[in-house]
């Protein structure tokens, strides 16, 4: 057993084909066929069960993947440390983002400091709902990631702190008012926007046990803001994660009780991080936002 098999595997499981994973890794498609043979042959298990059109992992395969992440994510690591020593000259680096508030208010700026200080490391970013970095976390597809706190299952690094508000069409009864509670907001039209915050608002309403009136789900700010614009629903997003000087086809309102949002970054553990993770935490937590 080889890591490039175990990384072979760990790109076929992602993707899904053969075909998909061979471009990816610019070898044959026969190559990767050939080394999940192999590495089927010596575990003595069928780990990839091939259909016509996808790959999908059997049982033993799911439960294996994680084995193999693990051991991949081990190898990185020492790879980094080695790296380091040579003063972290090379080396990779993948992050999961979501939502406008990590991926264009944060993100931009810490890489571009990040690249002046390790010029050598390749950054890969991976971009989905806020639920899905943490899937991406605890299935060691991503070294890092931005979340919202806080976040038990891993070890977090506070950024920022905002707020969450109201969005509402500017023609709405309620735009009248200087602030709303949940309440108000549970008879009108509602879009949920999937990614970003997503999870704390479903959260915030449970916790009330509020039932919003959920019309429209979006899965990017961007259509979720045309619909509250559009008059279509209501909404409610953090702040931070509005376009600079905000649109004059909808106004917001905080909440009342004031509902405080904080971003961070987790890792699954620090103590497994790779040099080149520490030294995206150690200048991230030092910049101001």
């Amino acid at each position: 057993m080889t890591l490039t098999q175990l990384e072979i595997f760990s790109l076929v499981a992602e993707l899904r084909g053969f075909t998909l994973a061979a471009h990816r890794l610019g070898i044959s498609q026969s190559a990767v066929s050939h080394a999940m043979k192999s590495l089927e042959q010596e575990l003595g298990v069928e780990l990839l069960r091939r259909h016509q059109s996808a790959v999908e992992l059997s049982d033993i395969g799911e439960q294996l993947l994680l084995r193999a992440r693990a051991m991949l994510g081990l190898a990185n690591t020492l790879r980094q440390e080695a790296a380091d020593a040579r003063g972290m000259k090379s080396g990779t680096l993948r992050i999961g983002s979501f939502g406008p508030t990590s991926s264009i208010k944060l993100l931009p700026n810490i890489l571009r400091r990040y690249r002046e200080a390790h010029p050598g490391i390749e950054v890969h970013i991976d971009e989905g709902p806020d639920r899905q970095v943490t899937q991406w976390l605890e299935e060691r597809r991503i070294d890092i990631g931005f979340v919202v706190l806080p976040e038990e299952r891993f070890d977090t690094f506070a950024l920022l702190e905002d707020q969450m508000v109201a969005l509402l069409p500017i023609s709405h009864p309620l735009a009248a008012r200087s602030a709303l509670s949940l309440t108000d907001l549970c008879d009108t039209p509602f879009v949920l926007t999937e990614a970003g915050s997503a999870e704390l608002v479903s959260r915030l309403f449970t916790a009330a046990r509020l039932q919003p009136n959920i019309r429209y789900r979006c899965s990017q700010l961007l259509s979720t803001l045309d619909t509250v614009s559009r008059g279509d629903a209501i909404t409610i997003v953090a702040e931070g994660s509005l376009p600079d000087g905000g649109s004059p086809r909808y106004v917001k309102r905080p909440l009342l009780p004031a509902v405080p949002r904080e971003v961070g970054l987790a890792v699954l553990d620090q103590r497994q991080a790779s040099p080149a993770t520490l030294a995206f935490i150690e200048l991230a937590t030092r910049m101001n936002y």
